[in-house]
């Protein structure tokens, strides 16, 4: 089984994530930001990775500090189960329509951490959370999850819709480069040997 448990505990924040790479996108997230759970939520259900989440973050200052470390426990959890990452695709990519809105997503689990973000809102909130925590979200995630990952809007109107994409997106470009390759059992997709 590919699965990893994470804690995170700091000043700001407290955070468990239990994840399954070979789940079926089972979710039970509960992070005190409704939004940011309805994101997490898609993250799971559409990369088929089963998540359990718990945050407690200081809220009573923003929702920052809790996205952000969010992001940074999901990324460890990531890495852990991955192991060495023998058999793997490693590449994922996919391109997602929402409404008026289309996100496309590259990744790479190369242990390389990049992001690159071109995706702009027309809003600075999505009811209450700022917009701008989608991408430190994703920086998070990225870092500690060793990935190259581009995420780039092609268009879109409406806040809610390019932020929901760019997390389904993502989430089924990782789906594609977690799984299992049977052309390459046994061996890491890379001829350095090592990832």
């Amino acid at each position: 089984m590919r699965t990893a448990e994470i804690t995170r505990k700091t000043a700001e924040t407290e955070i468990a994530v239990a994840i399954n790479l070979d789940g079926t996108g089972q979710y039970d997230v509960k992070t005190g930001v409704g939004f940011f759970d309805h994101m997490l939520d898609q993250l799971a259900r559409h990369s088929l990775i089963d998540i359990t989440l718990r945050a407690k973050g200081d809220l009573h200052i923003d929702d920052h500090h809790t996205v952000e470390d969010c992001g940074i426990a999901l990324g460890q959890a990531l890495t852990k189960a991955l192991g060495d990452k023998t058999g793997i695709r490693r590449y994922g990519h996919f391109a997602l329509a929402m409404d008026d809105t289309q996100i496309t997503c590259a990744l790479d689990l190369c242990a390389r951490p990049f992001l690159l973000w071109n995706v702009d809102f027309p809003t600075a909130k999505i009811g209450t959370f700022d917009t701008e925590l989608v991408r430190e979200f994703f920086q998070g995630f990225a870092t500690h999850g060793g990935i190259t990952l581009h995420v780039d809007r092609v268009h879109g109107l409406n806040s809610h819709h390019i932020a929901e994409a760019a997390f389904k997106a993502t989430a089924r470009a990782l789906r594609m480069a977690v799984e299992p390759d049977s052309r390459m059992a046994g061996q890491l997709p890379s001829t350095k040997g090592a990832l």
